[in-house]
């Protein structure tokens, strides 16, 4: 085609219709039961209970030490160690572990009596504690159990009417995906282990090997060895555990000494 006749048919175009404005749409709302990322909510594990945030900070200042230093010792950020400390946050079964041990405090004063002798005994001399006197009572209610509820829907509960520093002895519950640690975080301590599930299945990581753990079967674990626990399938697993010389000794009546 020539450039003139290309010329002419531009020319000969309506362009009333590239001028006139273009119609407004409407932006359609979106409805309030459409979920979108900015509304949506993770469940959120319950903060630490605030008896124990405060046995926390006392052990820490009974130690002298400062929220960087015994976040420096245990492996995680000041923040978490803060936040932990004022309730905000719930440490994991392994960060648990790793702070009683940096502050040489009794795992069993950490569950809720509900009064504030617990802080007392902690924030006092070592030499005032002395050797666990005779218990209170023999037994130990199911509906009384002193209950410690951990981040990755892990619970403890205490089976002993008293604490006793030197053994935990606890009937742990491990909700459905719940673990003691990370995979690639393994957990390692002071003591020994000895485990009985009641009900569901326990997956525990010792050292290279791994083991599944129904109802009836038990275990023993040098804690000294990197280990983890956690649930496998869709149902809770439930397990009496006992963990002797968690604070590096062993009570002398289980050496047979008199």
């Amino acid at each position: 085609m020539p450039h003139s006749a290309a010329l002419e048919i531009v020319d000969d175009l309506d362009t009333t219709a590239l001028e006139e404005p273009l119609p407004v749409v409407a932006s359609t709302p979106v409805p309030a039961t459409v979920p979108t990322a900015s509304v949506v909510v993770a469940e959120r594990t319950p903060a630490v209970p605030r008896p124990v945030a405060e046995r926390l900070k006392a052990g820490r200042l009974k130690r002298g030490l400062s929220v960087r230093g015994l976040a420096r010792e245990v492996g995680v950020s000041p923040s978490l160690v803060s936040q932990i400390e004022n309730g905000k946050a719930n440490p994991s079964v392994g960060t648990l572990y790793a702070i009683v041990s940096a502050l040489d405090i009794s795992m069993d004063l950490l569950f809720d009596r509900g009064d504030r002798k617990v802080v007392e005994e902690i924030a006092a001399p070592a030499a005032a504690h002395g050797s666990p006197g005779v218990p209170t009572s023999a037994v130990m209610r199911a509906g009384e159990r002193p209950s410690l509820t951990l981040d990755s829907g892990v619970q403890w509960d205490r089976l002993t009417p008293d604490s006793d520093g030197a053994i935990d002895f606890l009937q742990i519950t491990y909700g459905v995906g719940a673990a003691s640690c990370p995979e690639d975080a393994l957990l390692r301590h002071n003591g020994r282990e000895y485990g009985l599930v009641l009900s569901g299945r326990l997956g525990a990581t010792v050292g290279f090997d791994t083991y599944e753990l129904g109802p009836g079967d038990s275990i023993t674990i040098d804690s000294a060895t990197p280990h983890r626990l956690w649930t496998i399938g869709d149902q809770p697993a439930k397990a009496v555990w006992t963990v002797l010389g968690r604070d590096g000794s062993t009570p002398d009546r289980l050496r047979g000494s008199k």
